[in-house]
C-alpha cells in the first residue's frame, strides 16, 4: 500500500496475522510491514499508521543511511556530532598563540580550538575529549552503582574499539568504548551496569540478564537505541 499523509510519501505491505492488535516494523531496509489481526478494515491501519507517521519516517531513514556504513565526518562548520544523544554543530577555529588544542561547548555548537587548521589536528582534537569524556561519565556511574555490589572494579580503562561497547575480565578489569560519550545517558548507564555485572557473572546466562533486567528494566530499548545509531558514533 502506498500512503500519502503530511505531504509525504512511504510505501508499506500489510500482513494479516493471528494478533489481537497492530504491529508495525521497519526492517534493516528501510522496509516497512504493517502486520494486524484478520479481519482489520483498511481505516484503521491508516489511522495508526498516521498516529506512528514521524517515527516511522525517522526509522525508515536511519536504517537507509546505516546501510551506507560509518558515518564519514567533514571537519568545517556546520558538521553534525553527537554528545550524549544530542546532535552539536562543529565550530572551527585556528589559534596559533593556544598552549594546546581545545573542544568545549557553547550552547548547541561544538567549539574546537587548534593550533593548525588540519583535519587530522581536529579529528586529534574531538577523540580527545570524547576519551576524557567518556572516562568521566563512566566513573561517575560506577560510582554511583557501587553500592549494589559487593566487588569493585580493579581498573577502569577507555578504548578504541569497533567491536565492543564494554567488557570486564577475570580480573574485573572493565573497558569502555570512548564513543559511548555520544549515546545518551541512559544508555551510557546502561552499558556500565551490564558490565558490572560480569563483575558477578562473567558469561550472559539467565542468572546475568536477571541481575542486569532488575537494575535496568529497559535495558532493551538501550540495546536498541545503540544498534541503530551506532553507524554516525563516530570522528
Amino acid at each position: 500500500m502506498i500512503h500519502t499523509y503530511s505531504g509525504e510519501t512511504i510505501s508499506f505491505d500489510i500482513q494479516y496475522k493471528k494478533r489481537s492488535t497492530i504491529g508495525i516494523y521497519v526492517d534493516a531496509y528501510g522496509n516497512v510491514e504493517v502486520q494486524v489481526p484478520k479481519g482489520t478494515a483498511d481505516a484503521a491501519v491508516l489511522k495508526l499508521v498516521e498516529e506512528k507517521w514521524d517515527l516511522i519516517q525517522q526509522r525508515v531513514k536511519e536504517n537507509k543511511e546505516r546501510l551506507l556504513g560509518p558515518q564519514v565526518k567533514m571537519y568545517e562548520e556546520g558538521e553534525s556530532f553527537l554528545y550524549l544523544g544530542k546532535a552539536y554543530s562543529l565550530k572551527v577555529r585556528e589559534d596559533l598563540q593556544a598552549e594546546k588544542d581545545s573542544v568545549f561547548f557553547e550552547g548547541d555548537e561544538l567549539h574546537v580550538v587548534v593550533r593548525q587548521l588540519e583535519d587530522e589536528k581536529i579529528k586529534n582534537a574531538l577523540k580527545r575529549f570524547y576519551y576524557r569524556q567518556c572516562k568521566a561519565l563512566v566513573e561517575k556511574r560506577i560510582s554511583a552503582h557501587q553500592k549494589h555490589f559487593k566487588t569493585k572494579p580493579r581498573s577502569i580503562r577507555i578504548t578504541d574499539s569497533r567491536t565492543t561497547w564494554g567488557t570486564c575480565d577475570a580480573q574485573l578489569q572493565l573497558t569502555f568504548n570512548w564513543r559511548l560519550a555520544m549515546a545518551p545517558p541512559r544508555v551510557i548507564d546502561y552499558v556500565v551496569v551490564h558490565e558490572m555485572c560480569h563483575m558477578v557473572h562473567l558469561n550472559h546466562d539467565r542468572s546475568f540478564w536477571r541481575l542486569v533486567g532488575k537494575m535496568v528494566p529497559d535495558y532493551k530499548d538501550d540495546e536498541a537505541w545503540l544498534a541503530r545509531s551506532s553507524w554516525k558514533m563516530t570522528v
